[in-house]
C-alpha cells in the first residue's frame, strides 16, 4: 500500500514519540530550569518528524533522502543530549535508557528510509540517463550544436590620421 502521508512513516512515528517525551521529561524536574538545555533538547528533538514530513512534501526521492539525513542529525543530536541529561542527572536511568532506545530506534528506521530513497533517486538517474541515449547516427536535437566563433580579424587601419571633431566640420 503506498504511503499517502507523512504520519504513516515508522520513522516519523518513533520520532514523533521521541518529541512527545522529550517535552514530557522538560516540563518540570531539574531540566525544565536549565532554559538552555530545555530549549535545545527540544528543537533537535522537534527538527526531526518536521524534516520528515518536508521532505515528504517534496515528491522527489532525492530531494527526501536529504530531508532524511536532516532528520537523522537531529535525532543524533537529541541523542548526544539525552547522554548530557543523564550525566546531568536531569533524568532517571531508567528513562533515560527509555529514550534512548527510542532515539535509536527513530534513527534506524529514518536511516532505512533514506537509503531506500537514495536508491530510488539513483534508479531515476540512471533511468534518464538511459532513455537519453539515442541509437547510433541519430542527430541528437536536444543538444544545442557548437557554435563556431568568427575567425579573428585585424582592427581596420582608420583612412586618414583625422578626428572624428575634423571630419564632420
Amino acid at each position: 500500500m503506498p504511503v499517502r502521508n507523512f504520519r504513516d512513516f515508522v520513522c516519523w512515528q518513533l520520532s514523533y514519540e521521541l518529541q512527545r517525551e522529550v517535552f514530557a521529561f522538560t516540563a518540570s524536574g531539574p531540566a525544565s530550569n536549565d532554559f538552555k538545555f530545555r530549549d535545545q533538547i527540544r528543537d533537535s528533538s522537534a527538527s526531526s518528524p518536521r524534516n520528515i514530513a518536508e521532505g515528504f512534501g517534496r515528491y522527489l526521492a532525492g530531494d527526501f533522502a536529504q530531508y532524511l539525513r536532516w532528520a537523522r542529525a537531529s535525532i543524533m543530536e537529541t541523542q548526544s543530549s539525552l547522554i548530557d541529561a543523564r550525566d546531568s542527572r536531569y533524568v532517571p536511568p531508567a528513562l533515560f535508557a527509555r529514550l534512548y532506545n527510542l532515539s535509536a530506534a527513530a534513527l534506524t528506521a529514518t536511516t532505512n528510509l533514506m537509503l531506500a530513497k537514495q536508491r530510488q533517486a539513483a534508479a531515476s538517474r540512471a533511468s534518464r540517463r538511459a532513455s537519453s541515449s539515442l541509437p547510433r547516427g541519430t542527430p541528437n536535437l536536444r543538444r544545442r550544436p557548437a557554435v563556431a566563433s568568427p575567425p579573428e580579424q585585424p582592427a581596420a587601419a582608420p583612412a586618414h590620421n583625422t578626428t572624428e571633431r575634423q571630419r564632420r566640420r
